[in-house]
């Protein structure tokens, strides 16, 4: 798989209640971190997760695969960003978590993401289309 450029870059701080006893960013929280970037990538496009849910459209994480590289502790920022694939009905979220400051990789991860249009699984056109997507690839 040839790396794409990147579509979407988020800035978010690490808030102390993230840490753990370690002093470091709790490594469940960084499901959340990822989710955010979808979630603000999302709204970047012009089309919110509200507007979806009207429009019958239910993205769905089917599959998350994250390594862990290093670690973020209190006061760190970090830099979240995203590019995204097509592969049949998934859509396939690479996302990328770096220390803002040193530059470091802290997580990579691959999202994949399903469409229920109607409460049917589909192959995703509607969505992709809604994020203006179709020039991308």
């Amino acid at each position: 798989m040839m790396m794409k450029e990147y579509l979407f870059e988020l800035e978010i701080p690490v808030r102390d209640y993230e840490l753990d006893s370690e002093g470091i960013v709790n490594n469940a929280n960084y499901l959340h971190y990822l989710e955010y970037t979808r979630h603000e990538f999302v709204k970047a496009r012009g089309y919110s997760f509200g507007e979806m849910s009207r429009d019958g459209i239910i993205p769905v994480a089917n599959r998350i695969e994250i390594d862990y590289k290093s670690a973020l502790r209190s006061d760190d920022v970090m830099l979240s960003k995203l590019w995204v694939e097509r592969k049949g009905v998934r859509y396939l979220f690479h996302q990328d978590i770096y220390n803002k400051e040193t530059g470091q990789l802290v997580v990579s991860a691959i999202v994949s993401i399903v469409a229920l249009v109607g409460g049917q699984l589909s192959r995703g056109a509607e969505l992709w289309e809604k994020l203006g997507l179709d020039n991308e690839q």
